[in-house]
């Protein structure tokens, strides 16, 4: 159910512009192929060769291949320089409202529309700052510390769908999040001094927002109910609700309500443990103050 705290590796291929599908992706496949085969059909329509082609957008002939087979995701310009040398009147362009869904891993997508549908969110996090939390610079750090490193393009790549799912804060109705976070997480600079100034000054920014509870636990708490790892629980309109913990159901999501009914306590119990909302804004304002 999380992709914050774990790999998510597409497949890559160095200084090559555009992603790789995931074969897995059904949904993904579908829209790039259809994408694929339009491109196709009018570039031949149009006399061109897929040299000429890719000379005239600005791209290989082995990329224009790959794209019109449905292997690759092209990016943006891409697609706005196909339209106008193709003379498609705007028809390619507009692919990519379906195409920048797809760029995204199909674990984060899911991730996503469920996040969007949630009426309440409760995480408890002990590595690292949750996605829905970090900012741009946080995000990049943390996705380029990983080992073996990702390619430039897929760190991009991973850091724009992060910051995707991070629209749930515009959303009318607001759900309901809640938030509880390690205090030795937040004294950890990734990124550098700027980036982590940045980071707490944009966890104050949203944890003095109404529908926003964040709670910090303090490093010297000596009573800790949340040792097992993280804990997330989302709950739905329709009264339905999924969760999931490292340490409970083999780390899996679960929707059974004797499963929910334990993460629920596990996750109020770390809650009761931690500062208080008001006091954790003071300390996340006291590490601003230190840096």
């Amino acid at each position: 159910m999380s992709v914050d705290g774990e790999a998510v590796r597409p497949g890559t291929e160095a200084n090559e512009p555009g992603w790789e599908v995931d074969p897995d992706d059904e949904w993904g496949v579908a829209v790039i192929t259809m994408v694929g085969r339009q491109l196709k059909l009018l570039r031949e329509a149009s006399g061109m060769r897929a040299a000429e082609f890719g000379a005239a957008i600005g791209y290989g002939e082995d990329l224009v291949y790959k794209v019109e087979g449905g292997k690759r995701i092209p990016r943006r310009e891409y697609l706005a320089e196909s339209d106008r040398v193709l003379g498609a009147g705007g028809v390619i362009a507009a692919t990519w409202e379906d195409v920048k869904k797809v760029r995204y891993p199909k674990t984060v997508r899911e991730l996503g529309k469920l996040e969007a549908k949630a009426v309440e969110i409760a995480l408890y996090e002990c590595h690292i700052i949750p996605g829905l939390l970090q900012t741009p610079e946080h995000a990049r750090a943390v996705i380029g510390a990983a080992q073996p490193p990702y390619s430039p393009d897929d760190v991009e790549r991973m850091v724009a769908a992060r910051l995707a799912r991070q629209s749930i804060f515009e959303r009318s109705p607001a759900p309901a999040l809640s938030f509880v976070l390690e205090e030795g997480v937040l004294r950890r600079p990734i990124g550098g001094t700027m980036a982590g100034r940045r980071q707490l000054e944009r966890l104050l920014e949203v944890g003095r927002l109404h529908n926003v509870v964040l709670q910090v636990m303090p490093m010297n708490c000596d009573t800790h109910s949340g040792l097992d790892g993280r804990i997330e629980l989302l709950k739905f309109p329709d009264g339905t609700a999924v969760g999931r913990s490292d340490g409970a159901f083999n780390g899996r999501p679960t929707s059974d309500p004797k499963h929910l009914r334990i993460l629920e306590l596990r996750y109020g119990t770390i809650r009761a443990q931690a500062l208080s909302p008001r006091e954790s804004l003071t300390l996340i304002e006291q590490l601003l103050g230190e840096t």
